[in-house]
Protein backbone atom coordinates (compact mmCIF):
# COMPACT_ATOMS: atom_id res chain seq x y z
CA UNK A 1 0.00 0.00 0.00
CA UNK A 2 1.68 3.51 -0.67
CA UNK A 3 1.53 5.83 1.92
CA UNK A 4 -0.24 9.57 1.65
CA UNK A 5 2.60 11.66 1.62
CA UNK A 6 2.99 15.03 3.63
CA UNK A 7 5.76 17.89 3.93
CA UNK A 8 7.79 19.28 6.86
CA UNK A 9 9.45 22.57 5.96
CA UNK A 10 12.39 24.17 7.89
CA UNK A 11 12.87 26.84 5.23
CA UNK A 12 16.92 26.02 4.89
CA UNK A 13 18.35 29.14 4.03
CA UNK A 14 21.81 28.35 2.20
CA UNK A 15 25.41 30.33 1.71
CA UNK A 16 24.32 33.96 0.33
CA UNK A 17 21.00 33.71 0.30
CA UNK A 18 18.22 36.56 2.07
CA UNK A 19 15.75 35.55 4.65
CA UNK A 20 12.81 36.67 2.41
CA UNK A 21 14.48 34.72 -0.87
CA UNK A 22 14.13 31.48 1.63
CA UNK A 23 10.39 32.41 2.30
CA UNK A 24 10.12 32.89 -1.41
CA UNK A 25 11.06 29.57 -2.16
CA UNK A 26 9.23 28.09 0.15
CA UNK A 27 5.92 29.08 -0.28
CA UNK A 28 7.09 28.16 -4.40
CA UNK A 29 7.12 24.87 -2.71
CA UNK A 30 4.18 24.57 -0.95
CA UNK A 31 1.89 25.44 -4.16
CA UNK A 32 3.48 22.73 -6.38
CA UNK A 33 2.81 20.02 -2.82
CA UNK A 34 -0.32 21.12 -3.59
CA UNK A 35 -0.31 20.22 -7.03
CA UNK A 36 1.08 16.71 -6.94
CA UNK A 37 -1.28 16.24 -4.34
CA UNK A 38 0.80 15.94 -0.77
CA UNK A 39 -1.84 15.82 2.11
CA UNK A 40 -0.12 18.63 4.53
CA UNK A 41 2.67 20.83 4.52
CA UNK A 42 3.87 21.82 8.31
CA UNK A 43 6.55 24.39 8.99
CA UNK A 44 8.82 23.82 11.96
CA UNK A 45 9.71 26.32 14.34
CA UNK A 46 13.71 26.51 15.02
CA UNK A 47 15.79 30.33 16.36
CA UNK A 48 19.10 31.72 15.97
CA UNK A 49 20.38 29.20 13.43
CA UNK A 50 22.03 30.48 10.05
CA UNK A 51 20.67 27.83 7.98
CA UNK A 52 16.89 28.06 9.07
CA UNK A 53 14.30 30.78 8.55
CA UNK A 54 11.47 28.92 9.75
CA UNK A 55 10.97 30.68 13.46
CA UNK A 56 7.55 31.39 13.20
CA UNK A 57 4.83 29.01 12.13
CA UNK A 58 1.80 30.84 12.08
CA UNK A 59 3.21 33.89 9.74
CA UNK A 60 4.50 30.73 7.47
CA UNK A 61 1.35 29.09 7.50
CA UNK A 62 -1.15 32.03 6.99
CA UNK A 63 1.08 32.88 3.97
CA UNK A 64 0.74 29.12 3.16
CA UNK A 65 -2.67 29.37 3.10
CA UNK A 66 -3.71 32.55 1.23
CA UNK A 67 -1.19 30.90 -1.54
CA UNK A 68 -3.49 27.29 -1.55
CA UNK A 69 -6.98 26.01 -1.70
CA UNK A 70 -6.89 22.37 -0.72
CA UNK A 71 -4.06 20.99 1.15
CA UNK A 72 -3.57 20.86 4.91
CA UNK A 73 -1.00 23.81 6.41
CA UNK A 74 0.24 23.81 9.75
CA UNK A 75 3.03 23.56 12.23
CA UNK A 76 5.60 21.05 13.10
CA UNK A 77 5.41 22.32 15.63
CA UNK A 78 4.75 25.03 17.60
CA UNK A 79 7.16 24.37 20.72
CA UNK A 80 4.61 25.25 23.14
CA UNK A 81 7.21 25.71 26.43
CA UNK A 82 7.68 28.82 24.30
CA UNK A 83 4.62 30.53 23.86
CA UNK A 84 1.49 31.15 26.28
CA UNK A 85 -1.30 28.25 25.72
CA UNK A 86 -3.86 31.05 25.14
CA UNK A 87 -1.69 32.93 22.55
CA UNK A 88 -1.02 29.88 20.57
CA UNK A 89 -4.44 29.01 20.81
CA UNK A 90 -6.27 32.52 19.48
CA UNK A 91 -3.18 32.42 16.78
CA UNK A 92 -4.23 28.87 15.42
CA UNK A 93 -7.76 29.61 15.30
CA UNK A 94 -7.70 32.82 13.27
CA UNK A 95 -5.97 30.67 11.08
CA UNK A 96 -8.75 28.30 11.05
CA UNK A 97 -11.22 31.30 10.32
CA UNK A 98 -8.59 31.90 7.40
CA UNK A 99 -8.81 27.92 5.79
CA UNK A 100 -11.53 26.46 7.89
CA UNK A 101 -10.86 22.72 7.59
CA UNK A 102 -7.16 22.92 6.60
CA UNK A 103 -5.19 23.86 9.58
CA UNK A 104 -3.08 21.49 11.11
CA UNK A 105 -1.54 22.37 14.72
CA UNK A 106 1.45 20.54 15.65
CA UNK A 107 2.64 20.87 19.23
CA UNK A 108 6.28 20.18 20.63
CA UNK A 109 8.16 20.04 24.23
CA UNK A 110 11.79 21.28 22.92
CA UNK A 111 12.79 24.60 22.80
CA UNK A 112 14.12 25.04 19.10
CA UNK A 113 16.97 26.34 20.02
CA UNK A 114 20.09 26.92 22.43
CA UNK A 115 19.20 28.24 26.25
CA UNK A 116 20.00 31.78 26.17
CA UNK A 117 17.35 32.43 22.99
CA UNK A 118 15.43 29.62 25.55
CA UNK A 119 15.00 32.63 28.37
CA UNK A 120 14.89 35.10 25.60
CA UNK A 121 11.24 33.70 24.34
CA UNK A 122 10.22 32.92 27.90
CA UNK A 123 9.38 36.13 29.94
CA UNK A 124 8.95 34.47 33.19
CA UNK A 125 12.76 33.10 32.51
CA UNK A 126 11.51 29.50 34.22
CA UNK A 127 10.87 26.50 33.30
CA UNK A 128 7.59 26.50 34.78
CA UNK A 129 6.17 26.05 30.94
CA UNK A 130 8.05 23.11 30.56
CA UNK A 131 6.59 21.59 33.45
CA UNK A 132 2.74 22.34 33.22
CA UNK A 133 3.18 21.26 29.35
CA UNK A 134 0.26 18.01 29.88
CA UNK A 135 -1.76 21.16 31.28
CA UNK A 136 -1.06 23.20 28.56
CA UNK A 137 -1.65 20.97 25.98
CA UNK A 138 -5.28 19.87 27.27
CA UNK A 139 -6.12 23.84 27.99
CA UNK A 140 -5.49 24.10 23.58
CA UNK A 141 -7.43 21.44 22.86
CA UNK A 142 -9.88 23.25 25.02
CA UNK A 143 -9.24 26.43 23.83
CA UNK A 144 -9.74 25.49 20.24
CA UNK A 145 -12.83 24.46 20.44
CA UNK A 146 -16.29 25.76 20.74
CA UNK A 147 -16.69 25.11 23.89
CA UNK A 148 -13.75 26.70 25.15
CA UNK A 149 -12.00 26.27 28.17
CA UNK A 150 -11.89 26.87 31.91
CA UNK A 151 -8.01 28.00 33.01
CA UNK A 152 -7.02 27.62 36.42
CA UNK A 153 -4.38 29.85 38.43
CA UNK A 154 -1.83 28.89 40.58
CA UNK A 155 -3.92 30.96 43.16
CA UNK A 156 -6.66 28.71 42.82
CA UNK A 157 -8.90 30.30 40.75
CA UNK A 158 -10.73 29.12 37.28
CA UNK A 159 -11.64 31.59 34.30
CA UNK A 160 -13.69 30.71 31.25
CA UNK A 161 -11.86 31.23 28.22
CA UNK A 162 -12.50 31.09 24.04
CA UNK A 163 -9.67 31.71 21.77
CA UNK A 164 -12.17 32.54 19.05
CA UNK A 165 -15.73 34.21 19.68
CA UNK A 166 -17.89 31.35 17.40
CA UNK A 167 -15.71 28.48 16.00
CA UNK A 168 -17.28 26.36 13.68
CA UNK A 169 -14.27 24.17 12.72
CA UNK A 170 -11.50 23.68 14.56
CA UNK A 171 -7.52 23.09 14.48
CA UNK A 172 -6.51 19.09 14.30
CA UNK A 173 -4.87 19.13 17.07
CA UNK A 174 -1.12 16.92 16.91
CA UNK A 175 1.54 16.01 19.43
CA UNK A 176 4.97 15.85 18.28
CA UNK A 177 7.97 14.10 20.01
CA UNK A 178 10.65 11.45 20.05
CA UNK A 179 10.66 10.33 22.95
CA UNK A 180 8.93 8.42 25.09
CA UNK A 181 7.04 10.98 27.24
CA UNK A 182 5.77 12.49 24.03
CA UNK A 183 4.10 9.44 23.62
CA UNK A 184 2.49 8.28 26.38
CA UNK A 185 1.00 11.94 26.92
CA UNK A 186 -0.46 11.68 23.76
CA UNK A 187 -2.11 8.60 24.49
CA UNK A 188 -3.44 9.85 27.57
CA UNK A 189 -5.11 12.49 26.10
CA UNK A 190 -6.38 10.66 23.51
CA UNK A 191 -4.49 12.87 20.38
CA UNK A 192 -2.93 11.89 17.32
CA UNK A 193 0.77 11.24 17.69
CA UNK A 194 3.94 12.15 15.49
CA UNK A 195 7.48 10.60 15.61
CA UNK A 196 9.98 13.11 15.39
CA UNK A 197 11.98 10.49 12.86
CA UNK A 198 13.50 12.99 10.63
CA UNK A 199 15.63 14.12 13.88
CA UNK A 200 16.45 11.04 15.75
CA UNK A 201 15.24 7.41 14.60
CA UNK A 202 16.46 6.39 17.65
CA UNK A 203 13.56 4.75 20.43
CA UNK A 204 10.86 5.01 17.41
CA UNK A 205 9.32 1.26 18.10
CA UNK A 206 8.76 1.92 21.88
CA UNK A 207 7.54 5.05 21.64
CA UNK A 208 5.23 3.46 18.55
CA UNK A 209 4.49 0.77 21.05
CA UNK A 210 3.28 3.01 24.29
CA UNK A 211 1.41 5.24 22.06
CA UNK A 212 -0.44 2.24 20.48
CA UNK A 213 -1.16 0.13 24.04
CA UNK A 214 -2.01 3.53 26.50
CA UNK A 215 -4.17 5.19 23.90
CA UNK A 216 -7.19 6.43 25.47
CA UNK A 217 -10.01 7.71 23.29
CA UNK A 218 -11.07 11.32 23.61
CA UNK A 219 -13.77 13.20 21.87
CA UNK A 220 -11.79 13.83 18.84
CA UNK A 221 -10.17 10.41 18.28
CA UNK A 222 -11.36 7.11 18.80
CA UNK A 223 -8.39 5.07 18.15
CA UNK A 224 -4.41 5.57 17.69
CA UNK A 225 -3.79 7.83 14.45
CA UNK A 226 0.17 8.83 14.21
CA UNK A 227 2.46 8.95 10.96
CA UNK A 228 6.24 9.44 10.62
CA UNK A 229 8.98 12.11 9.48
CA UNK A 230 11.67 11.36 7.75
CA UNK A 231 14.50 13.20 5.27
CA UNK A 232 14.43 12.83 1.98
CA UNK A 233 16.83 13.40 -1.11
CA UNK A 234 15.33 12.68 -4.96
CA UNK A 235 16.67 13.16 -8.02
CA UNK A 236 16.92 11.85 -11.45
CA UNK A 237 20.02 9.69 -10.71
CA UNK A 238 21.48 8.05 -7.70
CA UNK A 239 24.64 10.12 -8.34
CA UNK A 240 22.60 13.83 -8.06
CA UNK A 241 21.14 12.51 -4.67
CA UNK A 242 24.30 11.98 -2.98
CA UNK A 243 25.48 15.10 -4.48
CA UNK A 244 22.17 17.14 -3.13
CA UNK A 245 22.55 15.25 0.15
CA UNK A 246 25.86 16.31 1.07
CA UNK A 247 25.33 20.38 2.27
CA UNK A 248 22.08 18.87 5.21
CA UNK A 249 24.69 15.67 6.22
CA UNK A 250 27.38 18.23 6.56
CA UNK A 251 24.68 20.56 8.30
CA UNK A 252 23.71 17.35 10.80
CA UNK A 253 27.59 16.75 11.54
CA UNK A 254 28.26 20.47 12.51
CA UNK A 255 25.22 20.29 14.71
CA UNK A 256 26.64 16.66 16.55
CA UNK A 257 29.83 17.81 16.97
CA UNK A 258 29.10 21.25 18.36
CA UNK A 259 30.81 23.03 15.94
CA UNK A 260 29.82 26.94 14.87
CA UNK A 261 26.57 26.70 12.81
CA UNK A 262 26.39 28.21 9.08
CA UNK A 263 24.23 28.93 6.23
CA UNK A 264 23.74 25.66 4.25
CA UNK A 265 26.38 25.33 1.71
CA UNK A 266 25.68 24.82 -2.29
CA UNK A 267 26.45 21.15 -3.30
CA UNK A 268 29.61 22.21 -5.27
CA UNK A 269 31.02 24.15 -1.75
CA UNK A 270 30.29 21.17 0.06
CA UNK A 271 32.07 19.02 -2.09
CA UNK A 272 35.22 21.04 -2.23
CA UNK A 273 35.05 21.58 1.49
CA UNK A 274 34.30 17.81 2.29
CA UNK A 275 37.01 17.18 0.23
CA UNK A 276 39.37 19.49 2.46
CA UNK A 277 38.11 18.40 5.70
CA UNK A 278 35.88 15.30 5.81
CA UNK A 279 33.43 16.82 8.23
CA UNK A 280 30.91 14.58 6.92
CA UNK A 281 32.68 11.39 6.96
CA UNK A 282 31.98 10.42 10.45
CA UNK A 283 28.19 10.54 10.14
CA UNK A 284 27.18 9.93 6.22
CA UNK A 285 26.93 6.03 6.55
CA UNK A 286 24.46 6.56 9.15
CA UNK A 287 22.41 8.99 7.31
CA UNK A 288 22.60 7.22 4.59
CA UNK A 289 20.68 4.43 6.73
CA UNK A 290 18.57 6.21 8.34
CA UNK A 291 17.42 8.70 5.14
CA UNK A 292 15.60 8.05 1.87
CA UNK A 293 18.60 9.20 -1.04
CA UNK A 294 17.77 7.98 -4.29
CA UNK A 295 16.02 7.98 -7.80
CA UNK A 296 12.06 8.91 -7.61
CA UNK A 297 11.07 5.16 -7.91
CA UNK A 298 13.63 4.07 -5.24
CA UNK A 299 12.50 6.29 -2.97
CA UNK A 300 8.95 5.76 -3.43
CA UNK A 301 9.34 2.10 -2.96
CA UNK A 302 11.74 2.82 0.19
CA UNK A 303 9.08 5.02 1.84
CA UNK A 304 6.36 2.38 1.32
CA UNK A 305 8.53 -0.55 3.01
CA UNK A 306 8.93 2.17 5.75
CA UNK A 307 5.37 3.00 6.35
CA UNK A 308 4.43 -0.95 6.19
CA UNK A 309 6.96 -1.83 8.24
CA UNK A 310 5.50 0.82 11.30
CA UNK A 311 1.73 0.27 10.58
CA UNK A 312 1.35 3.90 9.49
CA UNK A 313 -0.34 4.99 6.01
CA UNK A 314 1.21 8.69 6.19
CA UNK A 315 4.55 9.58 5.53
CA UNK A 316 6.27 13.19 6.03
CA UNK A 317 8.91 13.91 4.05
CA UNK A 318 11.74 16.79 4.78
CA UNK A 319 12.80 17.58 1.50
CA UNK A 320 16.51 17.95 2.44
CA UNK A 321 17.76 17.84 -1.32
CA UNK A 322 20.60 20.80 -1.45
CA UNK A 323 21.46 23.56 -4.07
CA UNK A 324 23.68 23.84 -6.87
CA UNK A 325 25.70 27.24 -7.35
CA UNK A 326 23.77 28.19 -10.85
CA UNK A 327 19.93 27.92 -9.02
CA UNK A 328 18.48 31.16 -8.52
CA UNK A 329 17.89 32.64 -4.99
CA UNK A 330 14.02 32.15 -4.85
CA UNK A 331 13.81 29.06 -5.94
CA UNK A 332 13.58 25.49 -4.68
CA UNK A 333 14.83 23.39 -7.40
CA UNK A 334 16.04 20.23 -5.55
CA UNK A 335 13.47 20.17 -3.02
CA UNK A 336 10.67 20.34 -5.60
CA UNK A 337 12.61 18.08 -7.38
CA UNK A 338 12.41 16.00 -4.54
CA UNK A 339 8.42 15.81 -4.20
CA UNK A 340 8.14 15.46 -8.15
CA UNK A 341 10.06 12.09 -7.91
CA UNK A 342 8.16 11.01 -4.64
CA UNK A 343 5.38 11.88 -6.23
CA UNK A 344 6.10 9.95 -8.68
Amino acid sequence: MTPALSVLDLVPVRTGQTSAQAVTASLSLVQRAEELGYRRYWFAEHHNMPAVASTTPPVLIAAAAARTSTIRVGSGGVMLPNHSPLVVSEQFAALEAIAPGRIDLGIGRAPGSDPVITQLLRMSGTTSDVERFPEHVRDIVGLVSGDGATLRFTSGGTYDVHATPAATTTPEVWLLGSSDYSAQLAAAQGLPYVFANHFSGEGLERALDLYRSQFQPSATLAAPRTFLTANVVAAATAAEAEERMLPQARMMARLRGNRPLVALETVEQAAAAEAADGLAAPVLEALRRRWFVGTGPDVRTALAEFAARWGVDEVMISPVAGAYDAEPMESAAGRIQTLEAVAG
